[in-house]
């Protein structure tokens, strides 16, 4: 999984969005504090530990997913998110200048992500960013979320329903990646006939995986120059959200 992180085209375009993100709000500073919630194997925060942040922690409730990332000394807790409002080492509360929580959302149901939300606000100084990448649109939905686990598919506007009260607003949406929705809707729409047709859900596997190299160079390449040329698109697999707190 760690090696997916560092290498596959889709996780280097997510890492970078969200450096991107911290550099558009705090230019080249690096003492800014940075909590990830629901890291897995650290893959950003090693990411953003190469780029020179220091002050970064993480939590996930995988022990092996938090066993591997202190292996690598990064700073990290076993916590169950749904448990987020128990957790204060170091008096984090309103400690952040930065909290990432990247493609979690889709395991917690509305009253479950409000809450989750909120709390994870509470972990923000004023005007502090909350980060997330989230799967989007029910037509990408396949045996992939089947794999995950995954609950549900978002659009933006779920987030402008649910954020009233959690004092959150978005300041940046965008849909990624539209070049490659064709591709991957016909890929996803194929796992959903087969589905329908009567192939097992406990079989299904995600579609995460390492292509071959030049496939994954082209991939990247690609998605990269959508990035750099179409800060915003309006469809897409995924999501990418920054939000500010309001107080």
């Amino acid at each position: 999984m760690f090696r997916l992180e560092e290498q596959l085209w889709w996780y280097r375009i997510l890492h970078e969005s969200v450096l991107k993100a911290i550099q558009k709000r705090f230019g080249n500073r690096r003492d800014i504090r940075i909590f990830d919630a629901g890291c897995g194997t650290g893959g950003l925060l090693h990411f953003l530990k190469r780029h020179g942040y220091a002050q970064i922690q993480g939590v996930d409730g995988s022990a092996d997913g938090v066993a591997f990332c202190r292996e690598r000394t990064l700073h990290v807790d076993l916590l169950d998110l749904t448990r987020l409002e128990a957790y204060q080492p170091d008096t984090t509360i309103g400690q952040f200048d930065v909290v990432v929580c990247d493609d979690v959302f889709c395991y917690f149901d509305d009253q479950q992500l409000t809450k989750l939300i909120l709390e994870l606000g509470k972990r923000l100084k004023p005007d502090g960013l909350l980060i997330s990448n989230n799967n989007a649109f029910n037509v990408f939905w396949g045996s992939h979320d089947l794999a995950v686990g995954s609950k549900r598919r978002f659009v933006r506007q779920d987030f402008a329903r649910l954020l009233p009260g959690t004092a959150m607003q978005i300041q940046f949406s965008t849909y990624w990646s539209l070049f490659l929705s064709p591709l991957i809707l016909a890929v996803r729409q194929l796992q959903a006939l087969k589905l329908r047709l009567g192939a097992r859900p406990e079989e299904q596997g995600s579609d995460v995986y390492m292509p071959g190299e030049w496939i994954n160079k082209v991939l990247y390449g690609l998605v990269r120059f959508e990035r750099t040329v179409l800060p915003r698109t309006p469809f897409g697999s995924s999501l990418f959200l920054v939000l500010t707190k309001t107080n």
